[in-house]
């Protein structure tokens, strides 16, 4: 089964992501390494090409070659926050479990212990804390309060896989403010819904009874009971009045 946990967001409300598998995050540090070896290659091909006999910039290639080794996944995270070229394309990233911003101090302790649980273990104490902690954290993660969550879906949601055009052309919309919402809007009230229906919990809760206030007040109407029923019936309207 797929971990999942709630994260806080500065809204004060709470959202369920999926936790990053131990495997995701194996194959993000495999594409990171890839990364790293193909710059160091291209760096060592380029200086030795123009500075093949230069003691001082042999000396510069060496200094830049152990910097991008040993420090492209700490930079990484920092400068763009809590991903690196790996993880941005699995679609996983580092949060603080608190909600709160996650520091350069955050990702210093992550690295640092990155280099008992991952490299010198060859990856063994990883996987065993991350399999055994209910918030998938290896070492570093436990020490830094922080995990690895999933932001990438595995398949983009769009308006059109929710309902077809075939399936509205005898619907009579009910809700005509609809319009004067945006498709963002849409896809991320199904985003909502499809949260609270796979992974019931409180927090989701919270947070379509958040989304329901705030779109009963925008088209102005009064407070349907049943909120999932409500909400899907706007996206409906919404296919049908705009495609």
């Amino acid at each position: 089964f797929l971990k999942t946990i709630d994260i806080q967001t500065t809204q004060k409300v709470s959202v369920t992501y999926e936790i990053a598998t131990f495997w995701q995050r194996l194959l993000a540090l495999a594409l990171d390494l890839v990364l790293v070896v193909l710059s160091c290659a291209i760096l060592g091909v380029t200086f030795g090409a123009l500075f093949s006999n230069n003691k001082v910039a042999m000396m510069i290639l060496s200094l830049l070659v152990t910097c991008i080794i040993f420090g492209h996944a700490l930079s990484s995270e920092i400068i763009f926050k809590g991903q690196t070229f790996g993880k941005y394309v699995l679609g996983i990233k580092v949060v603080k479990l608190n909600g709160t911003k996650l520091k350069g101090i955050d990702s210093a302790i992550r690295w640092c212990f990155k280099l008992v649980d991952v490299f010198l273990s060859l990856g063994s104490i990883a996987a065993v804390t991350m399999n055994s902690t209910s918030k998938g954290q290896r070492l570093g993660d436990l020490l830094a309060n922080t995990t690895v969550i999933k932001i990438k879906a595995d398949k983009k949601i769009v308006l059109n896989d929710i309902l077809s055009i075939k399936t509205t052309s005898n619907y009579t919309p009910v809700y005509l403010a609809v319009k004067s919402f945006k498709e963002q809007d849409m896809l991320l009230i199904k985003d909502v819904l499809d949260r609270n229906k796979n992974y019931p919990s409180e927090a989701n809760e919270k947070a379509l009874n958040e989304v329901f206030k705030i779109v009963v007040e925008k088209i102005d109407v009064p407070a349907p009971k049943d909120k999932v029923k409500f909400l899907n019936t706007l996206i409906k309207d919404y296919i049908v009045l705009t495609r």
